[in-house]
């Protein structure tokens, strides 16, 4: 028996395992992550994978943190393995651990939830008024940009870091633009972007091999101010054709660092493919990386026990796309 928390940040779903996994061994949260995907990728498929899950879902164990300067820490997974970083996640970790008590919060200001994650330390920053959660900021790892102008899959990236390595391109470059009823498309091109960069020096972590690899393909529109204000439409394509609900936390990461070194000195509205938004900004910078902010909320959306039959021939499950 398997139990879960489950969220939405910005429409894209986070199931936070609550009870009912051993606990994984090792020195890091990095470390840790190495061996939940050789000993618990069955749990993985179990909760991700339908007829539990779905090509979409995303979620994560709950882990020791590295130190004591952070209140836990969070392995991330996805239908296809486990992923360095999750902005929406590290939102609705927040949200959650406001909510049930794992962190203690004034009724009226914010409070800073520190996780650990693969990538590094982030913080869900949360906000509360009267009582209850008003908002989250994610305040990522250092982002910075990789590389420009790099061939791939018959068109030209570029390649940041925002926590995970993300190839960004206009959605114009390939005759679309970020609409759900282009989805299918982008995920083919993406599919193909991703393919052209394997093994490419831009797809590698200049310091860790264990970051290296590129997670998602960002397509973007970019669209009038709203009050002065930078406005961009975005839809990430990331593993192996699952596409992100909500803006995209590291992704928005990654963006911020190419905007910046492009010249954006204010905020970004950060809009997704179903129409939710996150808001983003430069909190800092140092040493050629850009500390991003970026505020959004989660809602819960249920609390679920799961279980295996062990006669069910369906096993952990299965995924069509």
């Amino acid at each position: 028996m398997i139990t879960t928390v489950d969220y939405h940040t910005g429409g894209e779903p986070f199931r936070i395992v609550t009870g009912g996994v051993p606990g994984i061994p090792g020195s890091s949260v990095l470390d840790r992550r190495s061996t939940a995907m050789a000993d618990f990728d069955h749990v993985r498929r179990l909760l991700c994978h339908e007829p539990r899950g779905h090509a979409d879902m995303y979620g994560c164990f709950l882990v020791p943190p590295d130190d004591s300067g952070a209140r836990f820490g969070a392995l991330f997974w996805h239908k296809d393995g486990f992923s360095t970083a999750c902005g929406h996640g590290t939102i609705a970790l927040g949200v959650h651990a406001v909510r049930e008590g794992l962190a203690d919060a004034a009724p009226d200001g914010e409070t800073d939830v520190v996780v650990d994650v693969p990538s590094g330390r982030v913080t869900a920053r949360v906000r509360c008024s009267g009582g209850q959660v008003r908002g989250v900021t994610f305040v990522s790892v250092p982002s910075f940009v990789i590389a420009r102008g790099v061939p791939a899959g018959g068109v030209t990236v570029d390649v940041s870091y925002g926590g995970a390595i993300y190839a960004s391109l206009p959605a114009a470059a390939v005759g679309l633009s970020v609409e759900p009823r282009h989805l299918p498309a982008l995920i083919e091109r993406a599919r193909r972007v991703k393919a052209g960069l394997a093994g490419h020096p831009a797809s590698r972590h200049p310091s860790d091999e264990r970051l290296s690899g590129v997670y998602g393909v960002i397509f973007y529109d970019e669209l009038p101010d709203v009050d002065g204000v930078a406005h961009q439409r975005n839809v990430a394509v990331f593993a192996d054709g699952e596409v992100d609900r909500s803006p995209c936390g590291s992704g928005t990461a990654a963006r911020l660092a190419l905007l910046h070194d492009s010249g954006l000195r204010g905020p970004l509205i950060h809009t997704s493919v179903v129409g939710s938004t996150f808001r983003a900004r430069v909190a800092g910078v140092a040493e050629g990386a850009v500390v991003p902010e970026i505020e959004g909320m989660a809602y819960r959306t249920g609390r679920h026990s799961f279980e295996l039959d062990p006669d069910d021939p369906m096993g952990t499950g299965f995924t069509l796309r």
